[in-house]
C-alpha cells in the first residue's frame, strides 16, 4: 500500500509547492501588463488547468513523469516589460502568439534548434535581468513594509536551511496570516472561480517586446532544462509532442488571460527522482496527481488573487523574488561561465535589467539584440588573428639539403628521414609509428590507447561517457 501511495503524494507535494511558489509571480506579471482583478485571477485558472490537462494526457500517452508548469520566467518577464503598447488586449494577443510559436518548434524542429542556437550565456543573462527586479524586492519589502516583511523573511530564511523544498510555501503562509490580521474584517471575497474572456489584438510593439521574447524564455528557461531534467533520471521525453501540446494549451488559454505553459523545470525532479518511487516506470503517477492538483488549485485562483489584492503590492513581490533567487544565482552563474562571453553577457544582462523600452519594445528584446551584436563583434575580432609567418616545409628542406649527411643521414634518410626524424625518431619510432605515430600519440598514446580509442575516444570521453544513475528509457 505504501508503495501505492508513494507516487501519489509525491505529486501532491508538486502541485503544491509548484503552485504556492510562485503563482504570486503569475498574478504579478499579469498585474503589470495590464490585467485588472478578474482578468489577473482568470489568467492564473487559465495556466493551472491548461498545465494540469497537459500533464495529465502526456503522463498517461507516454507513461513518463512529464510534469507541466506554468512559464514562471516568463511571469517575471511580464513584470520586467510593464504596459504595453494595445494595453491588456494587445498582451493577450502576445500570449496566443507565443503559444503559436511553441506549436511551431513542435512541428519544425528547425525552429527549436534555432532556439538552442543562441549562445548559451546570452540567453541565461537575459533571463538574469529579467528576474533581477522582482529578486530586489524583499529589499524594498524590508523597508517600505517591515512589520510584515521581517516574518515572511526570516521564515524563508529558517526554512531554506533546513528544508528548502519548504521555503517560499511556508513564506507564502505567513504572508497570509499577516495580511488577514492586518487587513478589515470581510475584506476576502471572490472565492469563486473567475473566467474572463478577452479579445485578442495584435500590435508590432507587443509582438516583438513581449511574444518573441516570452516564446524565448519559456524555451530556453523551461522547456530545455525540463527536458535535461527528465534526461538525467534515465528518460527520454518526446520533445516535440510535448511542444505542440504545451504550445496548443497556450494558444487556447490566451484569451483567458493565460501568458505560457510548459514542461516543468524547477518542480520536474519532484516528479521525476526516486523519491517519487523506487521503480521509475512508476513515476509518472506522480506528474498525473501533480496535474490534477494543479488544475484543482486553479480553482481557487480568485481566492489567491484576493488575498494578493489585500497585501501591499511590494510584499507579494517580495515572495516572488523569494521564490526566484535560486534561478538568478544559476542565471549568473551560467551567464558569466564562459570567460571569452563574459563581456557580452554582461552587456546583455545589464541593457535588460535597466527596463528600457525603445520603439516601444521592452529591455529583453534590446538586451538580447545587444548581448548578440557584441559576441559577433569579438568572435570576428578573434577570429582574425595575425598572419603566421612563412614556414619551409619539409620536402623544401629535404630538397635544399640534398642527400649528402644532412640529407640521407641526417635530415633525409637516416636523420629525419629513415633513422633520424623520419622512421626510428619521428617517423616509425618516434613521432610517426612508436613515438607520436602508432605508440606514441598515434596509436597507443593519444590515438588508440591515449586520447583516440582508450583515452578521449573509447574508455576516456568519448564512447564511454560517465553513466547515468538509471539506464535510459524510451
Amino acid at each position: 500500500m505504501a508503495g501505492r501511495l508513494q507516487p501519489v503524494l509525491a505529486g501532491v507535494v508538486t502541485a503544491l509547492v509548484g503552485f504556492a511558489s510562485s503563482f504570486t509571480v503569475v498574478l504579478a506579471g499579469l498585474r503589470a501588463v495590464g490585467a485588472d482583478e478578474a482578468q489577473a485571477a482568470s489568467g492564473l485558472l487559465a495556466v493551472s488547468v491548461a498545465s494540469g490537462l497537459c500533464a495529465l494526457w502526456l503522463g498517461l500517452r507516454h507513461r513518463m513523469p512529464i510534469a507541466i508548469a506554468w512559464s514562471t520566467p516568463g511571469a517575471a518577464l511580464l513584470v520586467a516589460t510593464g504596459p504595453v503598447p494595445g494595453g491588456w488586449p494587445a498582451a493577450v494577443g502576445a500570449f496566443l502568439l507565443c503559444g503559436v510559436l511553441i506549436v511551431a518548434a513542435g512541428l519544425f524542429p528547425v525552429l527549436g534548434r534555432a532556439v538552442a542556437a543562441i549562445p548559451g550565456p546570452v540567453a541565461a543573462a537575459m533571463l538574469a535581468g529579467v528576474l533581477l527586479p522582482l529578486c530586489t524586492a524583499p529589499v524594498r519589502a524590508l523597508v517600505e513594509v517591515p512589520r510584515l516583511a521581517v516574518p515572511v523573511i526570516v521564515t524563508w530564511l529558517v526554512l531554506h536551511r533546513f528544508a528548502r523544498r519548504w521555503a517560499v510555501p511556508a513564506a507564502l503562509v505567513v504572508a497570509a496570516v499577516t495580511i488577514a490580521l492586518t487587513s478589515p474584517a470581510g475584506g476576502v471575497g471572490g472565492f469563486r472561480p473567475v473566467v474572463e474572456l478577452t479579445a485578442p489584438a495584435f500590435t508590432v510593439p507587443a509582438l516583438v517586446g513581449l511574444a518573441l521574447p516570452l516564446f524565448l524564455v519559456t524555451m530556453a528557461a523551461q522547456n530545455v532544462p525540463g527536458t535535461a531534467v527528465l534526461r538525467g533520471y534515465g528518460y527520454q521525453p518526446p520533445l516535440n509532442a510535448a511542444l505542440r501540446v504545451t504550445g496548443l494549451a497556450s494558444a487556447l488559454g490566451a484569451p483567458l488571460g493565460g501568458h505560457a505553459v510548459n514542461l516543468a523545470a524547477i518542480s520536474a525532479a519532484l516528479a521525476a527522482g526516486p523519491d517519487a518511487h523506487p521503480d521509475p516506470e512508476r513515476r509518472w503517477i506522480a506528474s498525473v496527481t501533480a496535474g490534477l492538483g494543479l488544475a484543482l488549485l486553479g480553482l481557487g485562483a480568485g481566492v489567491a488573487t484576493a488575498l494578493v489584492l489585500l497585501s501591499p503590492p511590494v510584499l507579494i513581490e517580495a515572495v516572488a523574488g523569494l521564490a526566484l533567487l535560486g534561478a538568478l544565482a544559476t542565471a549568473v552563474a551560467a551567464a558569466v561561465a564562459e570567460p571569452e562571453s563574459r563581456e557580452a553577457a554582461v552587456v546583455t544582462f545589464v541593457v535588460t535589467a535597466s527596463g528600457v523600452s525603445l520603439l516601444g519594445v521592452a529591455g529583453a528584446f534590446w538586451g538580447l539584440l545587444a548581448g548578440w551584436l557584441m559576441l559577433l563583434l569579438f568572435r570576428r575580432r578573434a577570429a582574425s588573428p595575425p598572419a603566421a609567418p612563412a614556414t619551409v616545409s619539409a620536402p623544401a628542406r629535404a630538397a635544399e639539403n640534398g642527400s649528402g649527411p644532412t640529407g640521407s643521414a641526417g635530415t633525409g634518410s637516416a636523420g629525419t628521414g629513415s633513422d633520424g626524424t623520419g622512421s626510428d625518431g619521428t617517423g616509425s619510432d618516434g613521432t610517426g609509428s612508436d613515438g607520436t605515430g602508432s605508440d606514441g600519440t598515434g596509436s597507443d598514446g593519444t590515438g588508440s590507447d591515449g586520447t583516440g580509442s582508450d583515452g578521449t575516444g573509447s574508455d576516456g570521453t568519448g564512447s564511454y561517457p560517465a553513466a547515468p544513475a538509471e539506464a535510459t528509457r524510451r
